[in-house]
């Protein structure tokens, strides 16, 4: 018991803080995914969702800090409780998402490593029974530091993660795992590799044969069957190649004029996925960024899921002189963690990619 415990302890310890300071590095999509498990559709929670970027960055942060605590042997009674509390919430969280298929990423290591539902709740799976195993062997998680120091550790990890958190929610992730990082070229991120793994289905066909209902399987083909066709239902047994990039469109008017615009030379994308909850002063510099941009000869748009009449009211309030295109709120969230936020590209690849507060940085 004694040697299960110390390999538990380590196992648990390494993987809360890895996981946690990977989404404290990116507090902000953390809270979009807290968002979708917040929605009607999934928990029906909706009025957490104002408050989610705060139970994100509380997490995250007590993610950190419970796996710290269990390595060097801080209260013990109340770290393996919390530890078991919150894996115990997670795996309902993560079963609910797989088996209901409500939430196709559980975000538990933010974008660096993706996981399928099922992968996630057989991760938490395996780290309940690790965590059941240090709750049972309380007793053998001793440590070699006496109290004040183990003190001392939690309490400069709790100011860390709370400087690191302020940092990166007022400028941009220090790491981006995202396919919109500085250097990705997005037409090559939306390219789908020749020979690349296609998905499969299985249309489960119904008919009704001399009264009764008979049900073929195939994968594709429409059998013949002498009977009243009834339905078809189809299942994805297997997905296909997805490119990096698959959700990416600058439309106006119904028409999507992304391959045109991923060929200019010079191009400024101020990106706000949502206009009537961003940072409304944030446009005064971007005013003043964007004007500096066209002199020297840059083409620049704005991007945002708001209507055109809210597009066209920020324009006119902050004399804005480029339009506004319509892309997918998701898709904005993703390529950058600002609202708004401003982009540099040059024939595609991203050049610069800053935050609202960091608007001044940009080089042209």
């Amino acid at each position: 018991m004694k040697y299960l415990v110390a390999i538990s302890r380590i196992v648990v310890g390494v993987l809360f803080i890895f996981s946690g300071l990977i989404k404290l590095n990116d507090p902000m999509g953390f809270s979009f995914k807290l968002e979708e498990y917040f929605s009607p559709g999934v928990l029906d929670l909706p009025f957490l969702v104002p408050y989610a970027l705060l139970v994100a960055v509380f997490l995250v942060i007590l993610e950190v800090l419970l796996g710290i605590m269990l390595l060097v042997g801080f209260r013990v009674k109340f770290t393996v409780w919390s530890l078991l509390l919150m894996i115990l919430f997670f795996t309902f969280l993560t079963f609910y998402s797989a088996y209901f298929n409500k939430v196709t990423d559980c975000g538990c290591f933010g974008d660096a490593v993706k996981l399928t539902p099922w992968q996630s709740f057989s991760k938490d799976v395996a780290l309940l029974i690790l965590i059941v195993i240090l709750f049972k062997g309380q007793k053998y998680i001793k440590s070699i530091l006496g109290f004040g120091s183990q003190r001392i550790i939690v309490v400069v990890s709790l100011f860390g993660c709370i400087t690191f958190g302020y940092y990166v929610l007022n400028h941009l992730p220090l790491k981006d795992f995202r396919p919109y990082k500085i250097g990705q070229n997005i037409a090559e991120g939306m390219v789908v590799p020749e020979g690349a793994p296609k998905p499969i289905y299985d249309y489960a066909w119904k008919f009704n044969v001399g009264g009764e209902e008979k049900v073929i399987v195939t994968q594709g083909d429409y059998p013949s069957v002498e009977g009243e066709f009834v339905g078809v239902e189809t299942t994805e047994v297997q997905k296909g190649y997805e490119p990096p990039i698959h959700d990416f469109t600058i439309e106006q008017d119904g028409e999507n004029f992304a391959p045109a615009l991923l060929e200019e030379p010079k191009l400024v994308m101020v990106i706000s996925y949502d206009l009537q909850k961003s940072r409304k002063e944030a446009f005064k510099e971007i005013k003043k960024v964007t004007d500096k941009a066209i002199n020297k000869g840059y083409k620049v748009i704005g991007m945002s899921a708001s209507s055109p009449e809210i597009a066209d009211q920020i324009i006119t309030e902050n004399q804005l002189d480029f339009e506004f295109y319509f892309t997918d709120e998701t898709a904005l969230k993703t390529i950058v963690r600002s609202n708004p936020g401003v982009l540099v590209l040059e024939k595609g690849t991203i050049k610069q990619k800053v935050h609202f507060n960091d608007v001044d940085k940009l080089k042209f």
